[in-house]
């Protein structure tokens, strides 16, 4: 790979080959020892522009292979992943006191999540080193985009979700052929176990906190925005957070390409939790480190209270001079109708979690009107019936009845003149 240097440790700075079996740094251990991958930016800039781009009609997250961690004409998935829409919803900005908000609705990936942009990456690695197993725990999201993108290419998977996972997300599994193990605990359970289970059988690790590769795959969302953009930076981009790969990856898509010579400057960033798990809050606004929390959040790929990606996140945050900031599960309801009713995207809990936390640093003055700023729809709200169902209400119900149809219509406001 010409375009990587190497794997470097974020906690003592130590470099390492970007070779096969390399995840965290063996100094610092895998609590702290979180490897970034470092790219020949000199190299990229000489060798690959804008026009690259432009003229490039591989509307995938493989069109950006110069800045991806894998062999050019190595193996990949089949699954179409990435390019997903960026919409410009102009209802839903007014409607919370912006001029300018752009939606990245990446719940049209295939599994219905930006997960599938790490899980892309994940079994692209597996291919190149014939891996004959890929290996993950996750709270439902990562799971079904593993078992995808694993199955288009023929590579069996053993997962472990914890057991609240939504049924959607497990049924996507089980369809996938995956071997799914549901862990009667929490999300910190069931990555102990696949933990173990990795390490015992020499499965190939897709745990984004732990392989250093898939970070570079959830960057490529906005490497994406940037490109939609037409290379215009937004003042503000906004994530729902859980382990903090997400955030990290987003962040990360902006530095390499401002290293790279593309754009001239860089966004903040705003990182949005879920009240009942909020550990990277409370670290980010304490100035120390997160403390483990417990996960009480209908906001399913989120409730991570041991988050592994935890610096990265909060690195990514101050780094962009941003900011962290908690909604409750009655927020995220209500950016569920919001977002629907206002744009015609369908999101989970998880994934418009961003749009609530938006919406109160919008209303507190720490997002102006007057700045551009771009959400991230994270997961499509499919993965989730039963709290779509709770956000937006039951139907209307009615006898096969005429009389009684009518009735129910005209007293309905505005709907019938």
């Amino acid at each position: 790979m010409k375009n990587v240097k190497h794997l470097q440790c974020i906690n003592c700075g130590k470099t390492y080959p970007a070779e096969p079996g390399v995840y965290t740094c063996p100094d610092c251990g895998p609590a702290d020892g979180i490897l970034d991958v470092i790219y020949d930016y000199d190299y990229i800039a000489k060798n690959y522009s804008k026009d690259y781009f432009a003229n490039n009609k591989n509307y995938s997250i493989w069109r950006y292979e110069p800045f991806l961690p894998v062999q050019p004409d190595g193996p990949k998935p089949t699954l179409r992943v990435g390019w997903s829409p960026l919409y410009r919803t102009k209802a839903l900005a007014e409607a919370i006191g912006l001029e300018n908000l752009y939606m990245k609705d990446d719940g049209q990936n295939p599994t219905a999540s930006l997960k599938d942009r790490a899980s892309a990456i994940a079994v692209a690695k597996a291919a190149e080193e014939k891996a004959p197993i890929i290996a993950c725990s996750s709270t439902g999201n990562a799971a079904s985009s593993l078992a995808g993108n694993a199955a288009s290419i023929g590579i069996k998977t053993c997962i472990f979700v914890p057991g609240r996972a939504p049924q959607g997300k497990v049924a996507q599994l089980r369809i996938f052929g995956a071997n799914v193990i549901s862990v009667q605990g929490s999300y910190e359970d069931a990555f102990k176990l696949s933990a173990a289970a990795i390490e015992r059988y020499g499965w190939y690790n897709r745990n984004a906190a732990i392989n250093p590769y898939l970070v570079e795959g959830k960057k490529t969302v906005t490497l994406e925005i940037c490109e939609q953009m037409n290379w215009q930076v937004p003042d503000w981009i906004v994530f729902s957070v859980g382990d903090g790969c997400t955030i990290a990856g987003a962040w990360k898509g902006y530095v390499d390409l401002y290293k790279a010579g593309f754009i001239d400057r860089l966004p903040k960033v705003a990182g949005v939790q879920a009240e009942g798990c909020a550990p990277l809050t409370k670290a980010f606004h304490s100035g120390k480190k997160f403390e483990p929390t417990e996960e009480n959040t209908i906001a399913d790929s989120i409730a991570v209270g041991v988050p592994r990606n935890a610096e990265k996140a909060l690195r990514a945050v101050r780094e962009s001079k941003g900011t962290f900031i908690n909604v409750s599960d009655e927020e995220i309801l209500a950016a569920m109708r919001l977002l629907g009713n206002t744009s015609g995207i369908f999101g989970e809990p998880a994934g418009v979690a961003g749009l609530a936390g938006l919406k109160k640093l919008v209303a507190n003055g720490t997002i102006g009107k007057h700045e551009t700023v771009v959400c991230a729809v994270t997961g499509n709200g499919l993965k989730d019936v039963n709290n779509a169902i709770k956000a937006a209400g039951e139907p209307i119900k009615v006898k096969p009845d005429l009389d009684e149809l009518f009735s129910v219509l005209e007293g309905i406001p505005g709907l019938v003149s």
